[in-house]
């Protein structure tokens, strides 16, 4: 039996659908109340801006192509991102010194104190909240939230996936 949503029991299917349909608009009001720092006030940011940003700051400086594999956007694209980007300063783009027809984008060293501050926070929260999860059952999580993104995006499961099982601690 059930002991229902925030008691440490299992919950059913229907209970969890609850529990998150509950717990997503708090997890999405509490990200739109994190305004972005000042050096980006200005800028028209989306979703993607901040992913970009995201690979950027955790993953280091990438080319456009690398940026837009990992998005799963086309480079002009991201092209346009990084020229949006790079007009307020946030993002720079240099020539690749092993190949002059590739461009690598980085964060700038004006814009990285912003940049880590501001998704620092959020970082820091997931690793809270993840560290206790075995390796297994952070790959659940990420998993889920991904086959989530999918399903509300009406896109189908990738070819060979299966929907997260559970797993037990």
């Amino acid at each position: 039996m059930s002991t229902g949503p925030g008691r440490g029991g299992e919950l059913d299917v229907d209970e969890a659908v609850r529990a998150l349909l509950l717990l997503m608009p708090q997890l999405v009001g509490r990200a739109k109340r994190t305004p972005p720092p000042a050096e980006l006030a200005g800028l028209a940011l989306g979703p993607r801006h901040l992913s970009l940003l995201s690979y950027l700051l955790f993953d280091g400086p990438m080319t456009v192509n690398a940026l837009a594999a990992r998005l799963e956007v086309a480079p002009t694209t991201v092209s346009l991102m990084v020229a949006d980007l790079s007009r307020g300063g946030v993002v720079e783009r240099r020539e690749d010194p092993d190949d002059r027809r590739r461009r690598i984008v980085s964060i700038t060293e004006a814009g990285r104190p912003a940049i880590e501050g501001w998704l620092g926070r959020g970082a820091t929260a997931w690793r809270e909240a993840l560290q206790p999860l075995t390796p297994a059952e952070r790959r659940l999580v990420v998993d889920t939230l991904r086959a989530y993104e999918r399903a509300t995006a009406g896109e189908p499961q990738p070819h060979g996936e299966q929907a997260p099982a559970s797993t037990s601690r």
